[in-house]
């Protein structure tokens, strides 16, 4: 490969999602330079994806062993009970040696710089930064990175870029969901389910399907029909900028985000490591293109970058991927071509696995062997998360991830994540 990729992308940042301690080790094992988590307040995710106290100290621990950076979400927009609150968490972010912390509500940033000055504070994509003059007010009240909105173009990110303090770092979304209302800021979830996305508890009602009601004749339900009898008229298309990551970077962005603290280890690895390569020029864009294709993703689009969003209208809401997750590598089984897996979806003996590496690509192996812990033989491997000898004559690394081909993908109608 030629070099020209690694000088684009020599001063850019790979920040992966964590939303499990499984998927902070599964992206920095596939080439983060970063990973993003929640803590235990104003995270603005599922209660599920939130670290503790004692949990997120060691995530810090573990990542700064790694030479890494690790950054906390504290930016749902805030009550002012919890306002009261921050300073006391900013004081703890700061103790416990976070990188960094993501905000997006004013009174919160202000309150974390006072209770902690010297705790870097990036301002979240919620924010809906889409000017030079909002990036350089928050720079101002001391905030050392801003995450723009998704609503911007690449030519608005670089005349931002050209009329901003230079130390202001600039983070964009390269990859995931896109929410299908202004930079998230959505209200459906609250007004059809009490439960708001901007607090963190969004139901995705953006992904329902709908009818349509005329006023007068209640009792009459039409159909909305797009595709294939379904519907899912609000939902948006994924994010995928692998096609021109090197014109993100050229605009000025220094650190590109994957979106997906709620979604698997697996989906984690594959993205990473195909924008890990990407950086790397590594791989082809061809292949790198395939891999995206491996994780459940809807339908995928290039966002607002280059202006209007562009993509067909045959949204169906729903979840495609041409390969399933297996399972995730532990170690070797102190024995010749014998490794230690953690299983995550059924799997027999003559089954071809493909490996997922950041040592390799382009490998598979046909199964030949499946052991239980008692050393016992078996023929199919189908308890969840069940740990398992498998003999496997190329070489495999602890967090490497095996999946299998899904025959025919058409045919899934996957809500996995």
């Amino acid at each position: 490969m030629i070099n020209s990729a690694q000088n684009i992308f020599e001063n850019c940042e790979l920040l992966s999602p964590a939303g499990s301690f499984e998927s902070l080790k599964t992206a920095l094992h596939f080439g983060a330079d970063a990973v993003y988590l929640g803590g235990p307040f104003m995270q603005l995710r599922a209660q599920s994806t939130g670290f503790s106290e004692n949990d997120l100290i060691k995530a810090v621990e573990y990542v700064h062993s790694k030479g890494k950076k690790i950054y906390v979400t504290v930016n749902s927009f805030a009550l002012n009970e919890e306002i009261d609150k921050l300073g006391d968490y900013a004081g703890f972010l700061y103790e416990a040696a976070a990188d960094g912390v993501i905000v997006s509500d004013l009174g919160a940033l202000a309150e974390i710089k006072s209770a902690a000055p010297d705790l870097p504070v990036h301002v979240s994509t919620q924010a809906n930064i889409q000017n030079y003059r909002t990036a350089e007010i928050y720079y101002n009240m001391g905030a050392e990175r801003v995450v723009l909105a998704r609503e911007m173009t690449l030519d608005e990110i670089r005349e931002l870029r050209a009329r901003t303090p230079s130390k202001l770092e600039i983070e964009t979304f390269v990859h995931g969901a896109m929410c299908m209302s202004y930079s998230g800021r959505c209200l459906i979830s609250s007004y059809l389910t009490g439960k708001s996305g901007n607090r963190g508890d969004c139901t995705q009602p953006c992904r329902w399907m709908y009818s349509i009601v005329e006023e007068k004749r209640p009792g009459q339900r039409f159909t909305v029909i797009e595709e294939n009898g379904s519907s899912a008229i609000l939902s948006s298309h994924d994010l995928c900028c692998i096609d021109f990551l090197d014109d993100i970077a050229k605009a000025g962005v220094s650190s590109f985000k994957i979106e997906g603290r709620m979604k698997s280890p697996y989906y984690v690895a594959t993205v990473t490591n195909a924008y890990r390569r990407r950086m790397d020029d590594s791989a082809s864009l061809d292949t790198l293109k395939n891999e995206l294709e491996c994780a459940s993703h809807r339908p995928y689009s290039s966002g607002f970058y280059f202006g209007k969003l562009k993509y067909d209208h045959s949204n169906d809401g729903l979840y495609r991927q041409s390969c399933r997750f297996i399972g995730i590598v532990l170690g070797d089984d102190n024995t010749e071509n014998r490794y230690l897996v953690e299983m995550r979806n059924r799997f027999s003996v003559g089954d071809t696995l493909e490996i997922l590496s950041p040592f390799s690509s382009g490998k598979s192996f046909k199964v030949e062997s499946i052991r239980d812990k008692d050393g016992s033989d078996r023929e199919t491997a189908h308890l969840p998360q069940e740990i398992l000898s498998v003999y496997c004559r190329e070489k495999l690394y602890a967090g490497d991830i095996l999946r299998m081909r899904i025959v025919n993908p058409a045919a899934q109608s996957a809500h996995s994540i």
